[in-house]
C-alpha cells in the first residue's frame, strides 16, 4: 500500500505542480470501523521539515526526501514525505511539497481546488465523497474524502507561503477508523513559518 501512496503523490504532484505555476504565474502579473491500530495516546510525535511542524503517528514514520525536475516548467519540486503503517491495515502520511517562491498562499483557495483536482483525474475510478474549505493556525485548507474502489484515501492539504502540507489516510474500507484519522489530522502543528 505504501508504494501505493508513492505513485500516487509523485502522479499528484505532476498534475497539480503544472496548475499551480500557471496560477502563480497569471496572478503575479497582474498583481505584481476499529482498526487493531494502537491506542492514539501512545503514538509517537515526530518533528517534520527541519523542525518547522509536527505531528504524532501511529508509529515511527519513514522518511523519504526527493526533488523533482519539472522540467516544462524550469524549477524543481522538492517534497519530503513522512509515511507510518499499521499492521498492513491503514498507512498515515504527512507530505511536504516546496513549490518555488514566486508560489504563495494568497491563492492557496484556487491552488488546493487544483490539488484536488489532480488527484481526482490522476485515477479515472477516483470517486469524491467530500470536499470541504477550512482555516487551520490562519491558513487556508481543504479536507477530503476519496473512494477507490474499496480503498478510502482521506486528508487534508494546507498551503501556508509556498508549502504545501498533505496529511492523509488510506486504508481498505472495513479498516476505516474515524477517530485515529481525526487523532493524525489533529496533531499536526506549525512550530515556524516556511521561509
Amino acid at each position: 500500500m505504501a508504494q501505493g501512496i508513492m505513485n500516487l503523490i509523485k502522479g499528484i504532484f505532476f498534475a497539480s505542480a503544472a496548475f499551480i505555476l500557471v496560477l502563480s504565474n497569471q496572478n503575479l502579473s497582474s498583481a505584481n470501523t476499529p482498526s487493531k491500530a494502537v491506542a492514539t495516546s501512545n503514538w509517537d510525535e515526530v518533528h517534520c521539515n527541519g523542525g518547522r511542524c509536527k505531528m504524532q503517528f501511529p508509529t515511527k514514520p519513514e522518511h523519504v526526501s526527493e526533488k523533482m525536475s519539472v522540467p516544462e516548467e524550469g524549477y524543481d519540486l522538492r517534497y519530503d514525505a513522512y509515511i507510518s503503517s499499521v499492521e498492513k491495515q491503514a498507512v498515515f502520511m504527512l507530505l511536504i511539497a516546496q513549490y518555488p517562491e514566486f508560489v504563495d498562499e494568497r491563492y492557496a483557495h484556487m491552488s488546493l481546488e487544483g490539488f484536488l483536482n489532480g488527484i481526482l483525474s490522476h485515477n479515472p475510478s477516483n470517486q469524491l465523497i467530500f470536499a470541504d474549505l477550512l482555516l487551520v493556525e490562519g491558513h487556508e485548507a481543504l479536507d477530503f474524502f476519496i473512494r477507490t474502489g474499496s480503498v478510502y484515501f482521506k486528508g487534508r492539504a494546507l498551503m501556508v507561503k509556498n508549502h504545501l502540507y498533505l496529511m492523509a489516510m488510506e486504508c481498505e474500507m472495513q479498516n476505516y477508523n474515524e477517530t485515529h484519522y481525526n487523532a493524525f489530522v489533529n496533531s499536526f502543528k506549525l512550530i515556524s513559518l516556511p521561509k
